[in-house]
């Protein structure tokens, strides 16, 4: 996949890109359906982008074979005036449209999942930036709720949210890292599937990305975050996962040059095979029994989805 990667890195490297370019993009790919809308908040405007690549049996053509959500997680690709060039904090953007890039490519040729899966992110070339502990963090030109709002579809059977952590001291390994899979505001076990695909496709033992209670409740509370990977799961009922692509030593969301398209290519290709599996009910992000017996054990969870009191 390093082709789409180096593709859309390209595409995005660019103080005009917009969301109607990347539109454009796949407009020229076909074998999809491409939107983008622009929302305008109080610190500057960004570009959201859906990308939605239909299967062959999912409910875009009235089948019933699950639909996989894509999100590439992250405040912005660029820090403009303040930074020239993209930031660390892109790359969430550019796996997930290098996931869309490749499964169009796929389809194109003839290998069509069986259900359909819904990439979105959103393009901001000039986010401002955030002072976070221990490095700088990007900030975002619009609230998170917002953007849960836009990226966030209740088609999606299951999301998984691709983001830059490289801003901590708890994930030291370059490449990428699988989170618990996050329900309903239960932190469940690490999929087992998960794990066999992180696997295969990395060619290396499986890394977990550690969540505390904190990181799983809404942005605004004024408690610690990692980072925003597992915001989508305050404003869904589904399955989330976290896919976090790291490094070794600590990075600012703010710096450029900082962009591994390797590693992005290895979140990129796991985020295909999961696609493959997942619409074709091969693969499970949780095991619905053992969630249920949770929630008769101990009750609903969802508190942690609000603001609290």
């Amino acid at each position: 996949m390093l082709k789409q990667v180096i593709e859309v890195h390209e595409l995005l490297d660019d103080a005009h890109v917009s969301g109607k370019i990347v539109v454009e993009y796949f407009d020229k790919k076909g074998s999809c359906i491409a939107s983008t809308e622009t929302i305008r908040g109080g610190k500057g405007k960004t570009d959201f982008v859906k990308i939605l690549i239909p299967g062959l049996s999912g409910r875009q053509v009235g089948g019933p074979s699950r639909t996989l959500g894509i999100i590439g997680r992250l405040g912005g690709i660029g820090a403009r005036p303040e930074r020239i060039g993209l930031v660390s904090d892109a790359d969430g953007a550019i796996a997930a449209l290098a996931c869309a890039a490749k499964l169009v490519d796929m389809a194109s040729k003839g290998d069509r999942l069986a259900g359909d899966v819904l990439v979105a992110t959103h393009i901001c070339p000039d986010a401002p930036t955030l002072e976070h502990d221990p490095v700088p963090f990007m900030d975002s030109p619009i609230s998170m709720q917002t953007m849960n709002e836009h990226e966030v579809d209740p088609s999606m059977d299951a999301i998984i949210s691709i983001d830059t952590t490289k801003g901590n001291r708890i994930i030291n390994h370059r490449g990428f890292a699988l989170s618990p899979t996050v329900k309903e505001g239960w932190i469940l076990k690490v999929s087992e599937d998960l794990l066999d695909i992180a696997e295969w496709t990395s060619g290396n033992h499986p890394f977990v990305l550690p969540l505390t209670m904190q990181d799983i409740t809404p942005y605004g509370n004024n408690v610690f975050h990692i980072n925003s990977i597992l915001q989508p799961c305050t404003a869904t009922n589904s399955p989330v996962v976290g896919l976090a692509i790291t490094t070794v030593s600590t990075v600012p969301g703010c710096a450029t040059d900082a962009s591994h398209e390797i590693d992005i290519e290895e979140a990129s290709r796991f985020c295909v095979e999961v696609a493959k599996t997942f619409t074709a009910g091969k693969c499970q992000f949780y095991l619905p029994a053992e969630f249920e017996l949770l929630k008769s054990l101990y009750g609903p969870m969802n508190r942690l989805q609000t603001m609290g009191e």
